[in-house]
């Protein structure tokens, strides 16, 4: 899978302009209708947010957020059972190919930005660690954190389900696209690594900067941390786009709601309070 393209993150970049010269006062409209919303467990609390903003302000309009990983969100853009995919990774060149035989044209919107950041329990004495040293964990190669310089303590490998954008990039930035070797344990979200993490002294798994808390610890990344500073000057080897994906240029409310989330003063605040990484 290509993470990235070139052309389709051209059209991202157009979306991105142009979506922001809308017709003022278009908030203030009050049609009755549902703009549903599914995908990433990444974005869903952040749309989430955005969706409740964006309600008190247009009363008749229902934002339902719905998770599921952000493949679940691209192939209900492709089934047309959703008007808006929430994605934390680009969309693949086979779901390309068969949202074109469906009659489905997705059209990328990059609303946010991210860093994937590697967390340990809050005991591990390990503070920093190489990619290559996280590849080695997750292919089996490395199995006690002795030989890092940690506890003989055997290591816990916590991984994403298969369906995440996250571990999509995890995939392409981490491991080569080298297959996680056994033994693993999945969790379906950003929380339930967090949770089982924090519950583990030989655990590691990988989270979005915004799940941080104090239950467990980050580790920098090639002797760089994973904050806002170092993603906009690409220091950090493991960051990544979010998108939302629409079936064709949005239109009406779905465009209202569209420029809600690109506005600076909106949209692109609540991002920011929401520690996640916007535009600007």
């Amino acid at each position: 899978m290509k993470i990235f393209s070139n052309i389709w993150l051209h059209t991202a970049l157009v979306v991105l302009i142009g979506l922001q010269l809308g017709i003022p006062g278009e908030f203030a409209r009050a049609e009755s209708t549902t703009i549903r919303i599914m995908g990433s467990t990444t974005i869903r609390p952040l749309a989430a947010g955005i969706g409740e903003a964006f309600t008190k302000l247009n009363p008749g309009v229902v934002v339902e957020v719905t998770g599921g990983g952000s493949a679940a969100g691209i192939q209900a853009l492709i089934d047309s059972r959703v008007e808006i995919a929430a994605s934390s990774s680009f969309i693949s060149e086979a779901d390309i190919e068969r949202s074109f035989e469906r009659g489905v044209y997705p059209v990328p919107i990059q609303i946010a930005n991210d860093c994937i950041i590697p967390i340990v329990h809050r005991s591990n004495p390990l503070a920093e660690i190489s990619r290559r040293d996280l590849r080695r964990i997750y292919t089996g190669e490395l199995r006690n954190w002795k030989k890092l310089g940690g506890k003989d303590l055997e290591i816990e490998v916590l991984q994403r389900d298969e369906t995440s954008g996250t571990f999509e990039v995890w995939q392409e930035l981490v491991m080569d696209q080298q297959r996680a070797g056994p033994p693993l344990l999945v969790r379906n979200s950003n929380a339930a690594i967090v949770a089982a993490v924090a519950d583990n002294p030989g655990a590691i798994g990988y989270i979005s900067l915004s799940f941080l808390s104090a239950g467990i610890k980050p580790l920098s990344v090639d002797g760089v941390m994973g904050s806002s500073r170092s993603l906009r000057d690409g220091s950090y080897p493991i960051s990544r786009p979010l998108f939302l994906f629409t079936n064709g240029w949005p239109e009406g409310k779905v465009r209202q709601f569209v420029n809600f989330v690109l506005d600076a003063d909106t949209g692109q605040k609540i991002i920011a309070d929401a520690q996640y990484i916007p535009l600007r």
